[in-house]
């Protein structure tokens, strides 16, 4: 795991990749490297995992000189990788025992068709000094981040926002389209981010440009997976071989996670994603498994016992990080400077990333993606509620817009809000209801904050109305949301935040539910094998044996941080000053961060927390990185 750069067109290439390099110096503790030629560079920061020696240093060139890599990630299957070079007769001589030197020689034997062999999370380029091109591509289920920037005079690239600014050749300006974007969702949905100009390479997808003369040519995109694409329905599929797949599949995913060359472990909370891990961990290792758990001294929010009870089936190693709601507190400076993108979610990631990380923890595993993937989420029971009401939708206006407000006055707060909105409007196809849900902030209070009113186009419509189009049937709605949720929250928020959280304590996360032979798998089955009427239906009766019955069917529950008390005390100067310097910026209306700072501060139901903290974390990042 790692931190890349490079750039085509600079005059002064190695002032560029130090600055950049340096931005980035968090991820890769263990080394550093540049190369360069004129007019072009490429840098990189080395977190060691696999292949510890100075054989894996990079930027790696091939010995003619020809190509050189620079690579973020881990590729899991690249033994694999290698044994099919060599029965495709290719056998150059290996000096490390690195993925990496299998990766450059993939790509230098197969080119882009390298990536179908891929199976891992990964960002790099390639850069070929015959053609003059630079070839990147990312992992097809978008885990590690690459973001670029291009003008006529300069392309660059890197693993982080804040290293393309260290670069000195990205205006800090910030793209409106990309700010309304997260004004809706708390998040700037890929390819655009909140710079004007700084975009993020989509999944699956890969990007070649040419210098020309001194300086870059166009940049051309290819799309080599797409999540459903080609993902046919499996009806015939009895439960039984599903589960028995689905079984295979997430041992398989697990047992290629656990290649390291460092202390491993992994994230247990004693729900069902991480204790389906760590079951299988302790089937497939041929070492003790070690564990962490954050617990706290409240009992009635403590998933303690559940993650005890894990680690003491599979006679783990395990470790309790014990802490209070202050040290999330104290911690929180740190959280938000760690950020590299914006976001309302993160401080949680970055607190249980760096104890774990000074546990002597270099890599752990994550159930990351397990909700996604197996219908988890109370949005996939909503979908199904929404879709059994669409009929409602033909009723005239006249009437659906005073039942709304009846609605509205009856549950009251957010979702009496939503409930309204859905009311008024003609249209209940999924490519309109599930935005809607996932909204952190409705339109119309949007159009009362910015200046003019106008709002771009929403990006999670176009999203949800793609998975509606992939998934159309209606024995398909389940892998409809999943697909809805892994392209719009788990993509934009959850892998992002991951990323930028545990890289800020140089802690590489793996995420085994991410596989993407079980996710294409799980998407074409169909939602009478994944009914979500119990807790992730196929994956309890997979792992049946595995899984405590106290885990699978325990209450719903996790420690909630009083961050409500904290805004209105410890936290108030700061909330409250941030609120009125964005209140101050040209795109926001006088007077509308301080009404709702008023109303928060008034107990309004409809201003809750969490639509306060995500804009006092976006002025934070904005005094940071934008003028």
């Amino acid at each position: 795991m790692c931190g890349i750069s490079g750039i085509i067109g600079s005059t002064d290439i190695n002032g560029v990749l130090d600055r950049m390099n340096r931005a980035q110096a968090h991820r890769g503790p263990d080394d550093a490297g540049t190369w360069q030629e004129p007019f072009v560079g490429l840098a990189q920061r080395r977190l060691s995992i696999i292949d510890l020696s100075s054989g894996g240093h990079q930027p790696m060139s091939d010995p003619s000189g020809r190509y050189t890599l620079t690579f973020n990630g881990e590729i899991y299957n690249f033994e694999e990788v290698r044994a099919e070079l060599a029965r495709r007769g290719i056998q150059p001589a290996w000096k490390t025992r690195s993925d990496t030197e299998v990766l450059l020689h993939a790509f230098i034997h197969l080119g882009p068709a390298c990536l179908d062999l891929l199976n891992g999370m990964f960002a790099f380029g390639v850069w070929d000094n015959q053609r003059k091109r630079l070839f990147l591509a990312r992992d097809r289920m978008g885990i590690k981040p690459l973001y670029y920037y291009h003008d006529a005079g300069h392309f660059v690239f890197a693993s982080e926002v804040r290293a393309l600014l260290a670069s000195g050749h990205v205006p800090r300006e910030l793209d409106p389209e990309g700010l309304d974007d997260y004004f809706r969702y708390q998040t700037v949905h890929a390819p655009k981010t909140l710079l004007r100009g700084v975009y993020m390479l989509l999944p699956g997808t890969y990007a070649e440009v040419e210098l020309e003369g001194d300086r870059p040519g166009p940049l051309h995109h290819s799309v080599y997976w797409q999540l459903g694409q080609g993902h046919l329905l499996v009806s015939e599929v009895s439960a039984e071989d599903a589960r028995q797949r689905v079984r295979h599949l997430l041992t398989e995913s697990v047992r290629r996670r656990l290649v390291a060359d460092v202390p491993f472990g992994a994230f247990l909370s004693g729900g069902i994603d991480s204790s389906a891990v760590v079951a299988l961990m302790a089937q497939v290792s041929a070492q003790p498994v070690r564990t962490f758990s954050v617990v706290f001294d409240e009992e009635e929010f403590s998933e303690a016992r559940y993650a005890r009870m894990v680690a003491e089936r599979y006679g783990t190693q395990h470790t309790e990080i014990r802490l209070q709601p202050e040290d999330f507190k104290n911690l929180l400076p740190l959280a938000l400077d760690a950020m590299d993108h914006p976001s309302g979610d993160g401080p949680n990631t970055f607190v249980v990333s760096k104890v774990t990380r000074e546990a002597g923890i270099t890599m752990a595993l994550s159930g990351l993606g397990g909700d996604e993937v197996f219908a988890g989420y109370d949005v996939f029971h909503r979908a199904q509620r929404l879709e059994r009401l669409s009929w409602l939708g033909n009723i005239p206006a006249l009437l659906r817009r005073p039942a709304g407000e009846v609605l509205r006055m009856a549950r009251g707060g957010v979702a009496g809000d939503k409930l309204a909105e859905l009311f008024a409007s003609p249209n209940w196809s999924f490519g309109k209801t599930y935005p809607l849900v996932r909204a952190v902030q409705q339109d119309a209070v949007l159009q009362r904050w910015k200046r003019g009113g106008h709002l771009h186009a929403n990006r999670v419509e176009a999203l949800a109305a793609w998975a509606e189009k992939t998934y159309p049937a209606s024995n398909q709605l389940l892998s409809r949301v999943s697909m809805a949720e892994m392209t719009s929250y788990m993509q934009n928020v959850l892998l992002r935040d991951t990323d930028q959280m545990s890289m800020a304590v140089a802690l590489e996360v793996r995420v085994p539910f991410l596989d993407y032979t079980l996710v294409e798998y799980v998407m074409r089955l169909s939602d009478a094998l994944k009914q979500p009427t119990t807790p992730k239906k196929l994956l309890v009766s997979a792992l049946s044996d595995l899984l405590p019955e106290a885990v699978v069917n325990r209450p719903k529950m996790g420690f909630t941080l009083p961050w409500k008390h904290w805004m209105k005390n410890d936290l108030k100067n700061f909330c409250g000053d941030h609120l009125r310097a964005l209140e101050q910026r040209e795109y926001i209306v006088p007077g509308t961060m301080s009404e709702l700072w008023r109303r928060f501060l008034a107990d309004d139901p409809r201003v809750t927390w969490s639509r306060i903290w995500y804009l006092v974390v976006l002025e934070h990042w904005l005094q940071r990185h934008v003028r």
